[in-house]
């Protein structure tokens, strides 16, 4: 059923005149509406805070079909954003939102006042920050990492995209008041970097899928040779191995979420960290594969403009090097795996199975 409403919401609201319009600083309202009145920006929330209280597995329904259509809005980043702050006991606010951690080697600095809660710092390539209404920001403070909520308006903006030209700015905090700061019992603290990886991986996996998509309905109406190029061996050779990318993304990704769910039920959510780490590895490898055989298949048609197939491939470019790429999370898995020692590997790896 969740699929089905995504799948219907975003295929009557999608359009390629919306991408564009997006793509050249329109905020998408109506898409954005939509997707909040049916639930959709809140399902890992719980219901005492008016969410759908929904694990990450079907989750994962929401942020594929946002990667599946090339959804030009920040719904993937508000997910994660409302969960953490449900998970630390505030009640997560209606409109879009994003999430900061501060980068690498320079977190976020969470201070008590008097009069409560500030933050300082600089995070650069927040997703969609200049165009939210809040920001969470993850941050340690007082022997644990607190999560808070900041308004727009109480930081600096400077303004960027990635290759999708999806907003990707750098935020800067000076003394900024945090709204209300909450704890989550073991968060880590690259809490940002994690679960960011985790929202990224499906949202490749989606448009993973449509890459594919296409790739099968051109193959079969470009004609060559008196007969489609889909008839071609070599072409559906290449065909059959986009769609394996597709299948292996897809089962890193629901392993990851599940591994996540059942984290959350002992309450050490590092235990999900080995899956979310293979996942995006897994995702990244994939989406540079993927990407060369969806154009390779269209020919010079498919790196056009006017065709849809772009929306989609540079997502796939894009969303790859975002919280940790490929390379960086297989690096970090071989630490880890050399930390955990051959004989107790296996009971790691086939602990959540």
């Amino acid at each position: 059923m969740l699929a089905d409403t995504v799948n219907r919401l975003f295929e009557d609201l999608m359009t390629t005149e919306l991408l564009i319009a997006a793509e050249q600083g329109e905020w998408p309202a109506a898409l954005w509406h939509a997707v909040e009145e049916n639930g959709l920006t809140m399902p890992l929330v719980s219901e005492a805070h008016g969410g759908v209280g929904c694990g990450w597995l079907d989750a994962r329904v929401v942020l594929h079909g946002a990667g599946r259509y090339s959804a030009p809005i920040p719904l993937a980043e508000t997910i994660l954003a409302s969960w953490l702050l449900d998970r630390a006991g505030i009640e997560p606010p209606h409109g879009p939102m994003s999430i900061a951690g501060g980068s690498d080697g320079a977190p976020l600095r969470l201070t008590r006042e008097p009069d409560g809660w500030r933050v300082d710092g600089e995070c650069p390539r927040v997703p969609w920050g200049g165009q939210v209404d809040h920001v969470v920001v993850v941050a340690p403070a007082e022997g644990a990492v607190r999560v808070g909520l900041v308004a727009k308006g109480e930081f600096n903006i400077t303004s960027s995209q990635n290759m999708a030209r999806e907003p990707r700015d750098t935020l800067r905090f000076d003394n900024a008041p945090v709204n209300v700061a909450g704890t989550i019992d073991n968060l880590p603290a690259d809490a940002v970097t994690l679960f960011g990886a985790l929202i990224r991986t499906a949202q490749i996996g989606g448009a993973l899928e449509r890459a594919l998509h296409e790739s099968v309905l051109y193959a079969n109406d470009r004609v060559q040779f008196g007969k489609p190029i889909g008839k071609f061996q070599a072409v559906q050779q290449n065909l059959a191995q986009l769609a394996d990318e597709v299948a292996a993304v897809g089962a890193a990704g629901s392993s990851a979420c599940a591994a996540v769910d059942l984290a959350l039920q002992s309450g050490v959510l590092d235990d999900a960290w080995f899956r979310i780490a293979a996942g995006k590895a897994r995702a990244g490898e994939a989406a540079g594969k993927a990407a060369s055989i969806a154009h390779q298949a269209h020919g010079a048609f498919g790196f056009t403009y006017e065709h849809i197939l772009h929306f989609s491939t540079r997502r796939l470019w894009s969303w790859r090097a975002e919280y940790g790429t490929g390379e960086r999370w297989a690096e970090a898995l071989g630490r880890r795996v050399v930390e955990i020692g051959a004989d107790n590997l296996w009971e790691v790896m086939t602990a959540n199975d």
